[in-house]
Parts: C-alpha cells; sequence; structure tokens
C-alpha cells in the first residue's frame, strides 16, 4: 500500500529522494520547502525542487517557519506516516518532529555518528577518510542524533571534490531512504543507537578557510583543495619581486617527490619548467596542475606559467605574506 509521506528539503541534494518517491509505491503527498529567495535585483533564485513537486501536482507549502502553531497545525493536516528530510534548512522543534505517526526521517550524507553538522561532504574529504557514506535516522531533538535505520557506504574516490562527491551521495541517499521506509512498513526496521564516544564534528565552513595553509604537509594541502570545491574553492596569494599580490585559485595537484627541496620554505616554488610547477609544503613537494586567477577560466600549470613567468623563489602565501 504504500506510507504517506512529506517530504521536508530544499537543496538540491534532495533532488534524488524526491524523484525516487515519487516512482515509489509510496504516497508523496506534500513538498515542504524554504521561502523563495529573491536577488537584488529582484529575480527570484531557481529552486529546482519545488518546480519539480508542481510539475507533478505535488503541493507546496513554504512557511518561514516551520515551527509556529499555524506550519505545525498544516503539517497535522496531512497526516503524513513518516516525514523525509533532506538538506531543508531550518532547525526542528519538538512539537514538529512528533507530528508524523511513524516518525521523521533524515538523510545524513556520512556514516554516522562521524561528521554530524552541516558539512559532513566537505569534512570527510578534508579530513582524508576513505570511505564515508549516506544514515538515514529518526529524528530527535538533539542534532543529528537520533538512532539510525540504514546506513549507506561509499568508497571516496582519488581527486573526488566536495561537489562530485555530493551528487554521487545524493543517489546513493535515494535509495537508501526508499530501503528505511520499506522496512519501516513492514515492521522490519531495526533502530541501531549512535555510539557517542565516536561523534565529530562538522561544523558550518566559512569562507576563508579556503585558504590554503602550505605549512601542513602536502597530503593535507591535497585533501583541502578538494574540499573546498566548489566552495567557498582553495585559494592563496602569489608573491613575485616588483609585482603586487595575486590572488589564485588551486584546483588540481598530484605529488611530485622527485623535485624534493628541503631548504626553501614552504609555499615556495621549486621549478616552474617544462611546463610543470612545483611548489614546497609543509613535508613533501605539490605539483600544482591546474590553477585559475581571479576573473579568468581554470587552466592547466602550462598554460599559466605561459602567461604568468615564475622562477625559483617566488612563492604562495596568505594575503599579508
Amino acid at each position: 500500500m504504500g506510507l504517506n509521506v512529506v517530504m521536508m528539503a530544499t537543496g538540491e541534494f534532495a533532488l534524488p529522494s524526491f524523484r525516487a518517491l515519487l516512482n515509489s509505491p509510496h504516497r508523496l503527498t506534500a513538498l515542504i520547502t524554504q521561502p523563495d529567495r529573491v536577488n537584488p535585483r529582484g529575480k527570484v533564485h531557481p529552486h529546482p525542487l519545488k518546480e519539480l513537486a508542481l510539475e507533478h501536482n505535488i503541493p507546496v507549502l513554504q512557511p518561514e517557519s516551520i515551527n509556529t502553531p499555524e506550519s505545525i497545525r498544516k503539517l497535522q493536516a496531512l497526516r503524513p506516516d513518516v516525514v523525509a528530510v533532506a538538506a531543508y534548512g531550518q532547525i526542528l522543534k519538538a512539537d514538529v518532529i512528533n507530528v508524523p505517526s511513524l516518525g521523521m526521517y533524515n538523510l545524513h550524507a556520512s556514516l554516522l555518528p562521524r561528521h554530524r553538522g552541516a558539512a559532513p561532504i566537505q569534512y570527510a574529504i578534508w579530513k582524508g577518510d576513505k570511505k564515508t557514506g549516506v544514515t538515514i535516522f529518526r529524528i530527535e531533538p538533539k542534532l543529528d542524533a537520533g538512532p539510525m535505520i540504514v546506513k549507506r557506504e561509499t568508497e571516496i574516490l582519488p581527486r573526488e571534490t566536495t561537489g562530485k562527491l555530493h551528487d554521487r551521495l545524493a543517489e546513493v541517499g535515494a535509495e537508501a531512504f526508499l530501503e528505511a521506509f520499506n522496512l519501516i512498513e513492514a515492521g522490519n526496521a531495526k533502530p541501531l543507537e549512535q555510539d557517542d564516544s565516536q561523534v565529530t564534528q562538522s561544523p558550518k565552513i566559512r569562507k576563508e578557510q579556503g585558504a590554503i595553509d602550505w605549512s601542513l604537509s602536502a597530503a593535507e594541502i591535497t585533501n583541502h583543495l578538494y574540499a573546498m570545491q566548489p566552495w567557498p574553492n582553495p585559494f592563496t596569494f602569489l608573491f613575485q619581486a616588483d609585482q603586487p599580490p595575486q590572488r589564485v585559485l588551486i584546483l588540481d595537484v598530484a605529488p611530485a617527490d622527485d623535485m624534493r627541496d628541503s631548504h626553501l620554505s614552504a609555499g615556495s616554488v621549486i621549478s616552474a619548467d617544462n611546463g610543470r610547477l612545483i611548489v614546497q609544503t609543509g613535508t613533501d613537494p605539490l605539483e600544482l596542475r591546474t590553477l585559475q586567477k581571479a576573473g579568468k577560466k581554470p587552466m592547466a600549470a602550462a598554460d599559466f606559467l605561459r602567461g604568468v613567468p615564475l622562477k625559483k623563489g617566488d612563492h604562495f602565501g596568505p594575503e599579508q605574506a
């Protein structure tokens, strides 16, 4: 027969799950999403999830706060068996959480209890995890702490950015939601409490955290570069004699163990010959493969060096270096 499902979501991470529920035996009866946002020019930002719902004649509710008595009454009127939450963007209070008869379930983009918080995908890459995944858990008032219903695991691929992993986990999450709701409908769900001793946090990323710290190890810098894409993007400043500092994004790197020069400080250019740009880190050298100047498109190191000739001793570092 299927469950009566309300989806509470805003971001594109929820799109595959929304499509999967539309095509499942479960009944998707409404989308609750954030209000439309308007840019400074007065244009409404695109909202793919809302557009998809309207295309399929799914009612859309957009309360400023889901926690008001009026919003709770509207949710109660939908009589949901379950509520599927994914990238919604509001804190849910107990009066909201208690509305669905069989519970409210969140799709979290990590293998809980690791990386609780707002930025689990970025932190999984940043911290050098070899694997990650998604967790469907029953929502409780404490953030990301409820009992787990389904976990799906996947490897983090070499040179995989947050953007690429985000899209991959969104598809995995859709499968996990269906598995969880099928188990719940059949009465076969076996909630597993999280081990609080294994909790790590992944707070919201700030723009300034995109700054590259060349004193770290080559491996740590590499993880940071891919974690910070597509936002806030990994940036640094290039310093050359008699030139103003130039802000540069570093988007792709590779080990360069053949170019060691331990006498140079972290961030210093070791070599800029034959189309290769090698920079010293706090440990091993790194080859910078793809760079992007302000206002320009990403370019291979060879193309970058044709426009910005570098020599040994030029260096990358923070803005006030």
